[in-house]
């Protein structure tokens, strides 16, 4: 499936269409949309699903059910993970921080990665778990004290999200394929993650994007120069920006950013990538930020009805917040009390009481709050008046 967007046919043919999709995907409605805990990485998630013994040293909680069926032996395996030392939880890698996903041949891993491989085995795609590793199956007796640091003797703690997997029969490890093999790769994932986006299956089209970006790492890219680079890139920047559009639509904002932010580095004057961003900070209420990036789109694409739309939007959005400013400065002075009457008699002249602060204070404002607004700490008071 390659969907077009009506206004960029020419250009953006392998991406999915802000136009259509903004308005086409209703992300409340899709059965696959799942609400994971918030969790900040710093620490292992906590769980309370029951534990399952996959191993004498390898037990497993799930965090998130997957689907379809496992993995079998030699299957290339997508993963991103969490990795702790479990009797201090000190982090030690996390591959989401690196927004690159890791790969594993089952049957081929790393000895330290023993453990991690009899987990992910039992996992099916889009599963998330937390694995307990027993140190005989991670880093050993010895330990690391290179890169990652591991203390020897030391039990583990992984939080592994499976991505997706090539069956055997599929073909071969990342490292023994050609160039245009693994390019090939990558764009029949691609087109799987377009065909799940046009059914609303946003996570599992996500899924499919990583797992065609995890063909295109940086040390694979680093290699790659004149035609090939040109071919990779069209492969993999279209995954990137699709992978924007699925989290601008699950409102995960600052994953969209970065996503964008990785087409940027390479193409700084992507319209898609810098509309998709514009908008992301817009939904933080990173104003300056989003006109920057909508004003630069435009710049490039004049005629784009949906870059001129958002900016409308921004626009608009700005002008009430000043109006209600104004408003909540309007009514937190409000009008100067009139004075008191003066009093006149036959026998005197005409007086006026000198006007003194009711014990309401200044302008109807108590005293202390008075005091606030004369030692420039306008910002607490607004906070207290709101």
């Amino acid at each position: 499936m390659e969907e077009r967007d009506g206004e960029h046919d020419n250009t953006f043919k392998d991406e999915i269409s802000d136009e259509k999709g903004d308005d086409g995907i209703t992300i409340e409605n899709a059965s696959v949309v799942r609400n994971d805990p918030v969790q900040d990485g710093t620490s292992p998630p906590k769980v309370d699903s029951p534990t399952e013994s996959l191993h004498e040293k390898v037990q497993k909680q799930i965090i998130k059910e997957g689907y379809g069926k496992e993995p079998s032996k030699l299957s290339t395996c997508f993963l991103h993970y969490r990795a702790w030392v479990k009797s201090t939880l000190h982090k030690f890698e996390d591959t989401w921080q690196e927004q690159h996903p890791t790969e594993i041949v089952l049957g081929k891993e790393k000895k330290q990665m023993a453990g991690l491989a009899i987990g992910v085995a039992s996992m099916k795609s889009g599963e998330k778990a937390l694995f307990h590793v027993g140190w005989e199956y991670g880093y050993g007796e010895e330990g690391s004290f290179s890169f990652p640091n591991v203390p020897p003797m030391a039990d583990l703690l992984y939080e592994v999200e499976l991505i997706g997997f090539d069956e055997v029969k599929e073909g071969k490890a990342r490292s023994d394929m050609t160039v245009e093999e693994r390019i090939e790769a990558a764009d029949r994932r691609k087109k799987e993650g377009n065909a799940l986006f046009s059914e609303e299956k946003l996570q599992e089209a996500m899924q499919q994007y990583e797992m065609a970006i995890a063909y295109m790492g940086d040390d694979f890219m680093f290699q790659l120069f004149g035609k090939y680079r040109d071919m990779a890139l069209a492969v993999k920047n279209p995954c990137h920006l699709n992978m924007a559009q699925c989290l601008i639509k699950l409102k995960r904002y600052d994953e969209a950013i970065a996503q964008c932010t990785i087409v940027l580095s390479e193409d700084e004057n992507n319209v898609k990538a810098l509309f998709r961003r514009g908008k992301a900070r817009a939904a933080l209420g990173q104003t300056d930020s989003a006109r920057d990036d909508l004003q630069k789109a435009r710049k490039f694409a004049p005629d784009d009805k949906a870059v001129v739309r958002e900016l409308k939007l921004l626009a608009e959005h700005e002008k009430e917040v000043y109006q209600k400013q104004k408003e909540l400065y309007k009514g937190l002075f409000g009008p100067r009390p009139e004075p008191p009457e003066a009093k006149t008699t036959t026998t005197t002249t005409t007086t006026t009481k000198p006007f003194v602060p009711n014990k309401l204070g200044v302008y109807g404002i108590p005293k202390d709050v008075f005091a606030c607004i004369c030692t420039s700490e306008r910002c607490i008071l607004i906070a207290q008046v709101a």
